[in-house]
């Protein structure tokens, strides 16, 4: 089963290795999903919402609610976000994905090494 918790936070953020020369500083509301995989346990859930939301909120939207995220990651865009947010994150049981959105239509989703061994 696949559980998924979606979360949001306001951050700014340019991106410093366009072809095109440095964007300027500009803001978003970003959405992030934490996916985790796993059975249905006795207590008849995967995995408890509420310990999730607290984990994120310490592990990941502490460090980039109201932050430039440039001072947290390299050139940020969205895909080194996705990876940042995993690496946050990937002591977490179950942990099967992220899912980044930088703006409405636009994300990116990682699944941690399943990811790199497709390339």
């Amino acid at each position: 089963m696949l559980l998924t918790r979606e979360f949001s936070f306001e951050a700014a953020h340019h991106l410093t290795k366009l072809p095109s020369g440095p964007e300027p500083v500009h803001g978003h509301t970003w959405r992030l999903n934490v996916t985790l995989e796993g059975p249905v346990q006795p207590d008849g859930m995967v995995f408890d919402f509420v310990k999730l939301g607290d984990v994120v909120e310490k592990k990941v939207l502490k460090k980039l609610d109201h932050a430039d995220l440039n001072r947290v990651v390299a050139n940020p865009s969205a895909e080194r976000v996705a990876l940042w947010v995993w690496k946050q994150l990937e002591a977490l049981p179950l942990l099967s994905a992220v899912q980044v959105w930088e703006c409405e239509g636009c994300s990116v989703t990682y699944r941690g090494e399943r990811e790199k061994e497709r390339v």
